[in-house]
């Protein structure tokens, strides 16, 4: 079982649905996934929170593995990362742990592939995909802009649906950060025995 630690209400939601479909575009099918712990961003920085965090994750029922996701916000992913990296391995052994840092928001990731996500939870059927979707601070008001008038952006009730629809194979090619939580999926499924294929290059 992989166990999620995330940083938002929408994750919650949203990141088992991701892991189950990268897990099922890899050829892996019957991959458990732990319901998410969050944490404020906050406690995801700093060492002790963080291991505090980790070690709850460690006590969850048949966890063989952790991924940790966070937004870097303001912050370079490559400056955050591998300090929360170390400490986050430190306080997991033996277990498999990887931690990822989302350039700059979850939601950036939407904006890559907008044009997949068309009339799903109000996006508008004209939505244009941005070319630096990873460079825009704000990605949820972004994305927001691309709904229906009158139509909100809301994590909890949001963020599933479209993860559930979104290209990801598309994503993969636009966004660096999202390659990253692939491959580190990828690494944590071979942790739990899993066989699964190099997508999105096979």
């Amino acid at each position: 079982m992989i166990q999620p630690i995330v940083e938002g209400y929408g994750e919650v939601s949203a990141v088992p649905v991701l892991i189950r479909n990268l897990s099922h575009l890899m050829s892996v099918y019957d991959i458990r996934v732990g319901s998410p712990i969050r944490r404020h961003r906050s406690k995801l920085v700093k060492r002790d929170t963080l291991e505090q965090a980790i070690k709850l994750a460690k006590i969850q029922t048949g966890c063989r593995a952790i991924v940790v996701l966070l937004d870097a916000d303001d912050d370079c992913p490559k400056t955050v990362a591998p300090n929360l990296q170390q400490w986050a391995s430190r306080a997991a052994r033996p277990l498999a742990c990887s931690v990822v840092v989302a350039n700059k928001e979850y939601e950036g990731w939407f904006l890559s592939c907008i044009e997949s996500l068309r009339g799903c939870r109000g996006i508008l059927t004209t939505a244009i995909s941005e070319p630096n979707p990873e460079n825009i601070r704000d990605a949820k008001g972004r994305l927001e802009e691309k709904m229906l008038a009158g139509r909100k952006y809301l994590p909890p009730a949001d963020q599933a649906a479209l993860s559930a629809k979104a290209d990801w194979a598309t994503v993969h090619n636009n966004c660096r950060s999202f390659r990253k939580f692939a491959k580190e999926t990828r690494h944590l499924l071979l942790t739990c025995n899993g066989q699964p294929t190099n997508w999105p290059e096979a």
